[in-house]
């Protein structure tokens, strides 16, 4: 079964709710693609670890760009991040944490050095760099080129699991990283 664009409707509504949806769906970009199995959300009003806590630029990201427009920024000095915008009665972002692949593995396998399929897409910053995303992506609307947006995929559905996000100090306490129970290409185990 083919899989279809995800439309913008989706990504008009609560971040939190968005990003525990996208796992289960597909991230196709290019010749990759693969089952989003870790996602993160952050909300743009009163969470210290969103963006638009600290950066006016983030503020104007969400002021002139429409829900599902691709949010990309370079973290740590070392790797993209992809998120899409989430904009409804609160606004904010879904991080793609982690994705299990499932097309373009050689090429992936390539960009990234490594031979372990688990570990191709196993953090947001390695997922990036499998699917060759960087800034030149960076407010692209991924609702309508097929070449570029996640999917509704053909699959069950999945068991999705809600933990602590990771990898952040301020606000760590909110439970919206969302994996699916129990998959190995997630970045981190969720502990039960």
């Amino acid at each position: 079964m083919r899989s279809r664009i995800i439309p913008a409707a989706f990504f008009r509504r609560d971040p939190i709710r968005c990003a525990r949806e996208l796992v289960g769906t597909e991230l196709i970009w290019g010749k990759c693609a693969g089952v989003i199995v870790e996602t993160e959300a952050y909300l743009a009003e009163r969470d210290e670890a969103c963006h638009t806590f600290s950066r006016p630029t983030a503020r104007a990201f969400i002021e002139r760009n429409k829900a599902g427009a691709a949010y990309i920024y370079f973290s740590y000095g070392a790797h993209w991040m992809l998120n899409v915008l989430v904009k409804g009665a609160s606004n904010g972002f879904v991080l793609i944490r982690a994705v299990q692949p499932l097309r373009g593995i050689e090429l992936m396998k390539k960009r990234r050095g490594v031979d372990d399929k688990r570990r191709l897409c196993s953090g947001p910053g390695k997922l990036t760099q499998a699917f060759g995303i960087t800034n030149q992506h960076h407010e692209m609307n991924l609702c309508v080129d097929p070449r570029h947006c996640f999917a509704h995929s053909s699959g069950d559905d999945v068991d999705v699991v809600a933990d602590k996000r990771i990898g952040i100090t301020r606000s760590a306490h909110h439970p919206w990283r969302f994996t699916i129970c129990g998959n190995p290409f997630v970045s981190r185990r969720v502990k039960l």
